[in-house]
């Protein structure tokens, strides 16, 4: 049953060594801290995030400990304030701040190595259950396409080589190693979506479409390439609206291109996801802006659009300005 997961780590080749593993001590990263510090001997560093989310965080922390000094890995931990603003999802909250918390521990300066690939556990089951949650939400084609096998972020190559293994190979290969691994409390807390759907909809699935896991895949596959094609068109087009959009060139473009172009722009110059109701209604009214004296000014994520002179430009909201919005 662990033949996947051995054939997932024998394709693993990341950008660089030496490589550091987002190490939580649950039975995903754990497998994969061990399976790569055997493959690539003193070149492996083990990242762990201390979140204060738990009363048991303290002890994750030294179980962490127990098993780098049994696998001669080198633990680097991190602390965070990882709670989450109101009307924030608890779990977006914890995940901006792990990778923020990645991000300082490769930069840190001392004695070891500088780092710039980090590796993660995410196995066939996160992946599923990320596409459910996206399809959940309405996702367009960046929410559909799940979680890459490597992107760069905050300036760290991130890699998970884990993403065809379902989670049962990952402990079947960890029983075998006999090795222990932390049970997160708060991952059987049905208060969070993505605990039910993997208590929920995954059994049910895998009684209805066994093989789900792999066509479910092949379809991320699907969406993940053609986001990339969205992604290069994008281009295209900003170098020829320019930055910020110029407003007659964008008109010139199809309404779909005009919101792919516009999503690239927001995303990439200002880190903004429009809503898909501000982006419609940001089309609309560039579609409208037929005079000079046509006034743009919407909101659109966390800030403005706003027409100046012949262009379309984006700026955040002050924070004294959002507490009335």
């Amino acid at each position: 049953m662990s033949e996947a997961f051995e054939r997932a780590m024998a394709a693993f080749e990341p950008a660089c060594l030496p490589l550091a593993v987002g190490f939580s001590g649950g039975a995903d990263s754990t497998a994969l801290l061990a399976a790569c510090a055997a493959r690539w001997p003193g070149q492996v560093i083990a990242f762990h995030v201390h979140h204060g989310l738990q009363a048991a965080a303290d002890d994750f922390e030294r179980q962490c400990a127990q098993v780098c000094e049994r696998l001669g890995v080198p633990l680097v931990t991190h602390r965070v304030d990882a709670r989450h603003a109101p009307g924030d999802s608890p779990e977006d909250a914890a995940r901006r701040a792990r990778y923020d918390a990645y991000a300082a521990m490769a930069q840190a300066d001392g004695a070891r190595p500088a780092v710039s690939s980090i590796a993660l556990g995410h196995h066939a089951d996160d992946q599923i259950e990320t596409l459910l949650l996206a399809l959940s939400r309405g996702a367009g084609m960046p929410g559909l396409a799940a979680m890459p096998a490597h992107a760069v972020r905050n300036g760290l190559n991130v890699h998970r080589p884990l993403l065809a293994v379902p989670a049962a190979d990952i402990r079947d290969w960890l029983a075998q190693q006999q090795l222990p691994w932390i049970e997160d409390p708060s991952n059987a807390d049905a208060r969070y979506t993505r605990n039910r759907i993997r208590a929920v909809l995954l059994p049910a699935l895998a009684d209805a479409f066994p093989q789900f896991r792999a066509t479910f895949a092949r379809s991320i596959g699907h969406a993940a390439q053609a986001q990339q094609l969205l992604g290069e068109l994008a281009a295209q087009d900003l170098a020829v609206v320019g930055e910020p959009p110029q407003i007659r060139p964008l008109q010139a473009l199809s309404r779909a291109r005009q919101a792919n172009v516009l999503r690239q722009w927001l995303m990439q110059a200002h880190g903004c996801a429009p809503s898909a109701a501000q982006l419609d209604q940001l089309l609309d009214q560039v579609r409208a802006c037929t005079t000079r004296g046509h006034r743009i000014r919407l909101k659109v994520g966390a800030g403005f659009a706003e027409r100046r002179g012949e262009r379309l430009h984006w700026y955040n909201a002050p924070p004294s300005l959002k507490t009335l919005l």
